[in-house]
């Protein structure tokens, strides 16, 4: 196992490796962080330019600057802002934190309500209970996620409008001034959870339920399953012991090449409802033209794809033994 986990560490910290420097091109040649400065009327003076290009790294060539990028993330510094006065570390790190909480959250929900829908509707194939579930899951696949998100804050709003009181939270994911005690902390970041996460959930996990149950269809018609049937197991231990576990490694492969698209949702859904999360963080840096907070970001994001796959790969040597004796 220890030696499965090593390889797998190895390998993904080369893809990161690789990824950043192919990532950092793209965004080095994607636009001038210095365009708006540029066109300034009356035109700046050149030698601010050239103070500004040279603060910014902008006068190397991109693998000096890359290398220098680097070396200055291993030391937590992700560089120049275009803006004089941020500090891209110290103002994305509270952030991460934030979409951390969304993200892991609509995971967890997302993905042990498609266990259940997925393996309901396989195992009543054709009937009500299979119909239902698959009718819900196409229409919310086919929802965008955008339009879900502020149908619910429309729909918060609403509720709260008839209530005449705050019952669900539509703006921010923690209450200005934010309560001092851990209990209503906590109940108060549950609250502001709610409507983000229902918006990011739904569309994941109809998908998800979709491959769960062509999983759990595909074990049920397998050699072993019928092999158990014959020797007399009650349906409870047939389905537990020899149709579940097969059928996770289908469904945990998914959710893990998901993750970009999960993150891309957070962006989405954390500017309706307004939080101050990666996504606004983002959008913000793309506005700016800010090279190194847009790559401080997708560093972020790839080291969170690069480690949520290698804990797939562990995942799956303790649900297929073959992968843990390097037999698949």
């Amino acid at each position: 196992m220890l030696a499965l986990i090593g390889r797998r560490l190895v390998n993904s910290l080369a893809i990161l490796l690789v990824s950043t420097f192919v990532v950092f091109t793209l965004v080095a040649l994607a636009g001038d962080p210095l365009g708006e400065l540029r066109d300034r009327q009356p035109p700046v003076p050149d030698s601010v330019i050239a103070a500004e290009e040279a603060r910014l790294g902008l006068d190397q060539p991109i693998p000096v600057r890359y290398l220098t990028w680097l070396s200055g993330v291993v030391r937590g510094d992700f560089g120049p802002s275009v803006k004089p006065n941020q500090n891209i570390g110290a103002e994305l790190a509270p952030r991460v934190g934030v979409t951390l909480r969304l993200v892991t959250t609509a995971i967890v929900i997302a993905t042990i309500l498609a266990l259940i829908a997925g393996t309901i509707a396989a195992l009543y194939r054709n009937r009500i209970a299979d119909h239902l579930i698959s009718t819900s899951a196409f229409i919310l696949i086919a929802l965008p996620s955008f339009w879900l998100a502020v149908l619910l804050k429309q729909g918060g709003i609403v509720v709260n409008r008839m209530a005449n009181a705050r019952i669900l939270f539509t703006v921010g994911d923690i209450s200005v001034p934010a309560p001092k005690e851990f209990l209503p902390l906590m109940l108060d970041m549950a609250g502001h959870l709610i409507l983000p996460t229902i918006a990011l959930t739904m569309i994941h996990f109809a998908s998800w339920s979709r491959y769960q149950r062509t999983a759990v269809v595909e074990s049920l018609s397998s050699d072993h399953v019928r092999f158990a049937v014959l020797r007399g197991l009650s349906r409870n231990r047939i389905v537990g012991a020899h149709v579940m576990r097969p059928a996770l490694i289908p469904i945990v492969t998914v959710v893990a090449l998901d993750l970009p698209a999960l993150l891309s949702g957070a962006v989405i859904t954390e500017t309706v409802f307004q939080w101050r999360g990666m996504g606004g963080f983002l959008l913000e840096s793309i506005a700016n033209r800010d090279a190194n907070a847009v790559m401080a970001w997708l560093l972020v994001a790839a080291v969170a794809v690069v480690m949520f796959n290698l804990l797939a790969d562990i995942v799956y040597a303790f649900v297929d033994p073959r992968v843990r004796y390097g037999q698949a």
